[in-house]
């Protein structure tokens, strides 16, 4: 693991992204908040601010941090059909968020799957990418789209 005892704390923040594809008849049953196993989107939230704070046990190199606020959004798009993921992640400190927001995008989509798994197999999962990041040494960055 890397020191980083001689880093300054600075704000720091990491937007990632990702998208689950599915049947349009999986999509409108999540839509329609009627997946047999419940509320997908609210558990899927859930599941990605858990493994943003848990992110260290994950990713054996990563740093234990403390996070100062996490924020996951969702968008449903009947054209795909898919569920976009949004995950943004803040924290003061001497190293960046971006594992903790692509984590969270992850658990996020793995949780979508297995709440509707029994009704459409052929789900997949893809696009995740880190799309900013602010603060620290090498300074902010963007994707750009």
């Amino acid at each position: 693991m890397v020191d980083v005892g001689a880093k300054p704390e600075t704000q720091r923040e990491a937007v990632a992204r990702g998208r689950v594809f599915m049947h349009k008849s999986t999509l409108e049953l999540v839509r329609s908040n009627s997946a047999a196993k419940g509320d997908v989107l609210t558990v899927a939230k859930i599941a990605a601010i858990g493994a943003a704070k848990r992110t260290a046990e994950l990713i054996p190199l990563a740093h234990t941090l403390g996070l100062d606020g996490i924020e996951i959004s969702f968008a449903l798009d009947a054209a795909g059909p898919s569920v976009a993921i949004e995950a943004r992640v803040a924290s003061f400190g001497r190293t960046g968020v971006e594992m903790e927001a692509l984590t969270a995008v992850s658990v996020a989509a793995l949780t979508i799957y297995d709440m509707l798994k029994a009704v459409d197999r052929g789900i997949v999962i893809g696009e995740i990418a880190l799309w900013e990041k602010r603060g620290g040494k090498s300074g902010d960055w963007r994707r750009d789209a």
